[in-house]
């Protein structure tokens, strides 16, 4: 008897042991490690994720989106979960446009997917769908990729900096991101909890940069068919108001036709555009009289061991004779009254050598030396537009002095900043940088540019028919690795429009065109650009300020007379009765930057609806509109066609 009752107190106490260690090892669990143990089961049956914040959005100066982003979504499919798979593939196919052999394909894989991007109108009778999982994903779109891709840049993405304005801009454009906490099942799969969020992401500022979309297409467009025709290697267009120092736009092309940006990182010597830096330091200082005048030598002039030329031979000439012949030995005899102190003095004052601050990435201060680094022959190449150099933006800012009354202004390409909210926490306003010139000089020096092209000057080939426009023609050989490179030249025209009361700066400048001359290349795409603004009715252009006076009798003269070698019109077009109704060309199935191109050519206003190939407008082809009428151009990808 006493053998069993010994085992059953054994097996009692072992009870008794494990019980106590149980209840110890639960104590231990439960209140030392308990916080422990439940940190761990909310990380494995919780998840903290990034909320991603929308990128603001990047408009041109009349509310055109250049770059937006947009909630997009992916479509993946796990076959083995639909319940009726005949049903889910007749849905993908009609809601998101797959054809129906490729959801076949696909379906009968472990997993399927379907790239897209599609839009959220095209998963809304997927999204409760079982064993379909729509991922959302947020995008940068461009409706018009093309439209001045290197000015806009790109953000930065993986294996790619970002560049451009979204570049500079960063900072502004991107928003902050919020937070929240996501539930997971037994499997793993994410559950969206409502009341996890943490922080909700506030999206970036919205930019309204000084660009007018209207007005750029018309750059963009001249300026590759000038690249194209003239053979050249690449060029650049700058547009900007002189009142505000606002770019209107910027367009820039290498030799392949890429997209860059020249106007603000690559310098050229601007030759004869900068012989109206020599006479504005002339007439600051009073050293020329409106009677003064030097001899020209005939077109060639010896000053020690260099020879100057000109293009044509010139006997006695006044400064404003020299300006619109171009006289190379006109304005070297000239100069020689400056001292090398205000030579520089002037030029500097004209920004060369210095930063515009526009804040464009890598953007190119130019070159321009101090006196004591100059040679004797320095002063008279200075006054011919060599021995510095500078960028097509800079030429405009120095030109939008002139225009502004002799007051240069720093150049902008943002013009508005706006929060989610739509509060403004930028505005561009005017930000004078200095006086150069008095206005009375000011008023001189466009004068002269108006004699460039009304008085039978170099640039007679840029006159238009109904308003006067001012300029000056520059053409000068190119620098390489071992000095001037023969038979290669910069060709450019700095321009004001109107000459009377100027709302347009415009410096075209081509590289090494086969036309070689300015007067033959760079001054006709000038005369084209202006032609199709206004033409195009762009808002670019205050009309009511614009006058329409007689064109001047003196250019028919001159060229009756020969002294203008040669008008061409560029491209070979006719010139239309801007006041006749015209039929809406047909564009459809053209690319939108093609098709813009041929709406403006017809003087016709664009707006754009979507992105991609032109597939409808509004009016329809063929339709008789007055020109001026806005013509809604509506476009889609070629995959959602």
């Amino acid at each position: 008897m006493a053998r069993p009752q010994l085992r059953l107190q054994v097996v009692q106490a072992a009870f008794g042991v494990a019980l106590l260690i149980l209840l110890a090892r639960a104590g231990q669990v439960q209140l030392l490690q308990g916080s422990r143990h439940a940190a761990t089961a909310r990380s494995q049956r919780t998840e903290r994720v990034e909320l991603a914040a929308q990128r603001g959005t990047i408009y041109d100066r009349n509310g055109t989106p250049l770059a937006l982003t947009q909630r997009v979504y992916r479509v993946g499919v796990a076959p083995n979960e639909l319940r009726d798979a005949d049903h889910v593939a007749r849905l993908l196919t009609e809601e998101l446009g797959v054809p129906r052999g490729v959801v076949r394909r696909e379906l009968s894989e472990p997993w399927a997917y379907f790239h897209g991007p599609f839009t959220a109108v095209q998963v809304q009778r997927l999204l409760h769908v079982r064993g379909v999982y729509p991922e959302a994903e947020l995008v940068r779109f461009y409706p018009d990729p093309d439209l001045a891709r290197a000015v806009i840049g790109r953000p930065a993405a993986e294996g790619r900096p970002a560049s451009g304005l979204e570049r500079i801009l960063d900072s502004v454009l991107d928003g902050t991101p919020g937070s929240a906490v996501v539930l997971r099942d037994r499997l793993g799969n994410t559950i969206e909890s409502p009341s996890g969020l943490g922080a909700f992401p506030v999206a970036g500022h919205d930019v309204e940069l000084t660009i007018d979309a209207e007005l750029q297409q018309i750059v963009e467009g001249a300026l590759a068919e000038g690249v194209e025709l003239y053979d050249a290697a690449g060029g650049d267009v700058v547009v900007l108001n002189p009142r505000t120092g606002e770019v209107l736009a910027v367009a820039s092309v290498d030799a392949s036709g890429r997209s860059a940006t020249s106007a603000f990182t690559s310098v050229f010597e601007p030759g004869s555009t900068a012989k109206l830096f020599a006479a504005a330091a002339l007439l600051r200082h009073g050293l020329v009289e409106d009677s003064d005048s030097v001899w020209a030598e005939q077109g060639e002039y010896r000053v020690g061991s260099r020879t100057i030329r000109d293009e044509h031979p010139n006997g006695w000439l006044t400064l404003t004779e020299v300006i619109e012949q171009s006289s190379n030995i006109g304005i070297a005899k000239f100069s020689m009254r400056l001292t090398p102190e205000w030579q520089f003095e002037q030029l500097r004052g004209f920004g060369l050598g210095s930063p515009t601050g526009v804040g464009f990435p890598a953007e190119s201060p130019g070159i321009l030396r101090a006196p004591y680094r100059w040679s004797g022959t320095t002063p008279a190449s200075l006054a011919m537009g060599y021995e510095v150099a500078l960028t097509a933006l800079q030429l405009a800012q120095a030109y939008g002095a002139i225009a502004n009354d002799g007051v240069m202004l720093q150049p902008a390409l943002v013009r508005e900043i706006r929060a989610a909210d739509d509060r403004i926490i930028y505005r561009h306003a005017p930000i004078p940088v200095r006086r150069v010139v008095s206005s009375e000089v000011a008023a001189k020096l466009r004068a002269m540019l108006h004699g460039v092209v009304y008085r039978g000057g170099t640039g007679a080939t840029a006159a238009l028919t109904s308003y006067e426009l001012a300029g000056k023609t520059g053409t000068a050989r190119r620098a390489g690795p071992g000095g001037y490179i023969p038979g290669s030249y910069t060709a450019s025209f700095a321009s004001l429009f109107p000459a009377d009361d100027p709302q347009l700066v415009m410096v075209v400048k081509l590289d090494d065109p086969k036309g070689v001359y300015a007067r033959v290349t760079a001054a006709p795409i000038t005369r084209h650009v202006v032609e199709q603004l206004l033409a195009a009715q762009s808002a670019a252009l205050d009309r009511t300020r614009l006058t329409r006076p007689q064109a001047p009798a003196s250019t028919d003269a001159a060229i009756a007379a020969g002294t203008v070698p040669y008008v061409v019109e560029w491209p070979v077009i006719e010139r239309a009765d801007s006041s006749v109704p015209r039929p809406v060309p047909d564009v459809t199935g053209r690319s939108l930057r093609d098709a813009a191109r041929v709406l403006h050519r017809a003087g016709l206003r664009v707006r754009v609806d979507g992105w991609g190939v032109v597939y409808s407008l509004d009016p329809e082809p063929g339709t008789t509109v007055a020109p001026g009428t806005v013509v809604t151009v509506r476009a889609v990808e070629r995959s959602s066609r």
